[in-house]
């Protein structure tokens, strides 16, 4: 009887852990430097986790330094896990929006090179549809002049940045601070959407 009771709750669990898994979406987005995109959304109820790595490019496992010289084709990215019933795909474009610089191609703030540049990358025909509306909303409705170029193309592999990246604004806060102002970010953040920022 207690076999039987033992499998009963295996089943039921497995069966809330497959429906918990179905409720979960993907969403992958780029603008810089990851150790500042997981912050902004990681405060947001609903979102379950944040993943530095490298998405865009041509080479398997490829490392931080071999992205960073610009050698593989990759941007930085984050790769966000979310309950869509919390929040939806849209809330987190606006978000993604106000987190980055739009107006530069391959660069954001001080990093310079195509592995900065910022991208959305979709992970099906909604995402798609959502992030070029998006897009068109930031054009039409934007305060400053110059033209949106972030690119919106269909997500291929995410590779995850090595430990030490991950949730860099936790582990080393003080660096983080420090990097993030002599970078600019906040104060161009400032200049295009206005409002705080961090």
């Amino acid at each position: 009887m207690k076999r039987i009771l033992l499998l009963v709750m295996v089943s039921l669990m497995t069966m809330v852990s497959s429906a918990q898994a179905e409720e979960r979406e993907t969403a992958t987005f780029a603008a810089g430097c990851f150790w500042c995109m997981e912050h902004p959304f990681d405060e947001l109820p609903g979102v379950i986790s944040t993943t530095s790595g490298y998405t865009g490019g041509f080479k398997d496992q490829p490392t931080y330094k071999e992205v960073s010289a610009g050698a593989t084709g990759h941007t930085e990215a984050i790769q966000i896990v979310f309950d869509p019933v919390l929040v939806s795909y849209e809330k987190l474009l606006e978000v993604y929006w106000r987190n980055s610089d739009p107006t530069t191609a391959n660069r954001q703030f001080c990093d310079v090179g195509s592995q900065y540049r910022p991208g959305i990358f979709y992970h099906s025909a909604a995402q798609q549809q959502a992030a070029e509306a998006s897009k068109m909303s930031v054009q039409q409705n934007k305060q400053f002049r110059e033209d949106i170029v972030t690119e919106i193309s269909k997500a291929t592999t995410f590779w995850p940045a090595e430990e030490y990246h991950q949730d860099y604004y936790l582990k080393n806060p003080v660096r983080y601070k420090f990097y993030r102002y002599n970078c600019g970010r906040d104060q161009r953040l400032q200049q295009l959407w206005g409002g705080s920022h961090e």
